[in-house]
């Protein structure tokens, strides 16, 4: 493992002091699996934490805000933070999930502090000085064979590690081992232990960094957590028509759909809130389908179809995406995303700059660009069918550029400052119908300049 060069001196001035400073966690893992380490954990052993922060504060500013879990942060010169921890134990005293109590203890071996981490993948250590990796339960071989498993029986004190898992599972495409899957399931009825914040945390995890998303169904039915998540376990097995969807049920169809959000998002470089609302999207645009599922004539032949899903689901996406702890703003792009996600199949052939200005209108917060990302998602989802954007979606994308309109709608150009004067500048709510009823007439090409809003702005106020 290669460390940053400020790092690297700090741990070997440690050693010269006498103190065994270890790279633990994520970093190892991620080095493991060929990944660049983001973030370096550093597990020092032999000293207290006085001493550890008097002998840190020599190479940056030190904060001691993790004092009672003993971790001093330190920010090196060019910002970068490094978490610097002594090892400890862990005691259960509660049932909520922050219910422990640390000791420390300087005669702690690398092995009981490994002991304490969630899984065997998080549970490996490096030590830079020796150039030796500390792998005391085999997490170099479950990385290898792709197998999520706990540490040791002490998974059960937290049930905050089985989401935790759900989102490892998902970001490094690995299976939980049976022996796992059984101790979340014996955690599960402690979900309601868990605070709202850290349950969103490991969804928006999930979302932003899962390079296998899609199989968080198949984690969360293997582990019995499926029983907290009912808007998804309720679109297993719900049948769709074969020629549509070879591919099979509506929750193998959304797992698919899923997959290929996290690889478009690849492709086009989303990161953070943006990859989010695309992945979130993938996993909530058929939950209505669950409820509107039906076997209905057409054509004289009996078909699954779910009519009505599309607009139903916005708000099954909104209580969801709530409900986890999902930010407003991520949520309130995901629904109307949700609820025009077949606009493609709805316009088909009536692609025109008005319906498309309105398309754009209707999506607001969200946009023409996420939705196009969406579609395609969607229709990469139905293997062996081709993953491919329809035409129709094309068209709209590409009229979308044509009207200036693929990132947000048009901007009004006629405002209130330009009303006023109608109305001996006295404010009123006459002003705002007025706009609107302006932006209207723009929205349905009745004018495209501000030389042709004010005329057309004229010719309308004479008319009342």
């Amino acid at each position: 493992m290669t460390l940053p060069p400020e790092l690297d001196r700090i741990i070997r001035a440690l050693d010269a002091a006498g103190f065994r400073a270890l790279i633990a966690g994520g970093a190892v893992r991620d080095d493991l699996l060929g990944l660049e380490p983001k973030d370096f954990d550093v597990e020092v052993y032999g000293v207290s934490f006085d001493g550890l922060a008097e002998l840190l504060a020599y190479y940056g500013r030190i904060d001691l805000v993790g004092q009672s879990f003993g971790v001093v942060k330190l920010t090196v010169t060019g910002g970068r933070v490094y978490d610097f921890s002594l090892p400890r134990r862990d005691s259960k005293i509660g049932r909520a999930h922050r219910d422990f109590l640390a000791t420390f203890d300087p005669d702690i071996t690398p092995k009981e502090a490994a002991s304490r981490r969630d899984f065997t993948i998080n549970a490996m250590a490096f030590d830079p000085v020796a150039n030796q990796l500390l792998d005391f339960f085999g997490g170099r071989d479950d990385l290898r064979n792709r197998v999520l498993r706990a540490t040791s029986d002490a998974f059960r004190e937290d049930p905050l590690r089985a989401l935790r898992g759900m989102q490892f599972a998902c970001r490094f495409d690995l299976t939980i081992d049976q022996a796992t899957a059984e101790q979340c399931r014996a955690i599960a009825h402690e979900y309601s232990t868990i605070a709202q914040e850290r349950v969103a945390e490991e969804f928006m995890k999930w979302a932003i960094k899962s390079r296998r998303p899609g199989r968080i169904a198949e984690y969360l039915v293997a582990t019995g957590w499926i029983v907290h998540f009912p808007e998804i376990e309720n679109i297993l097995n719900v049948p769709q028509d074969s020629e549509w969807h070879p591919e099979g049920d509506v929750g193998i169809h959304t797992m698919l759909v899923v997959d290929a959000a996290a690889r478009i998002a690849e492709r086009d470089s989303l990161e953070g809130d943006e990859r989010a609302v695309l992945v979130f999207s993938a996993l909530t645009h058929d939950l209505a389908k669950a409820g509107t599922t039906a076997l209905r004539e057409r054509n004289g032949v009996l078909r699954w179809t779910a009519h009505g899903h599309e607009g139903a689901g916005g708000p099954l996406a909104r209580a969801f995406l709530e409900r986890i702890g999902i930010k407003p703003a991520i949520v309130d792009q995901v629904v109307p995303l949700v609820e025009n996600h077949l606009a493609h199949s709805s316009l088909r052939n009536d692609v025109t700059p008005r319906t498309v200005r309105r398309l754009a209108l209707r999506l607001a917060p969200a946009n023409i660009t996420q939705l196009i990302r969406l579609i395609e998602a969607d229709h990469s989802g139905r293997p062996p069918l081709p993953a491919e954007l329809p035409d129709s979606a094309v068209r709209i994308r590409d009229m979308a550029a044509a009207q200036a309109v693929a990132t947000k709608p048009q901007s009004a150009l006629i405002l209130g400052r330009h009303v006023l004067p109608y109305f001996d500048n006295q404010p009123g709510p006459h002003i705002g119908e007025i706009t609107r009823a302006a932006y209207e007439a723009q929205t349905d090409g009745a004018f495209s300049t501000e030389g042709e809003a004010l005329k057309w702005l004229g010719e309308f106020m004479n008319t009342r």
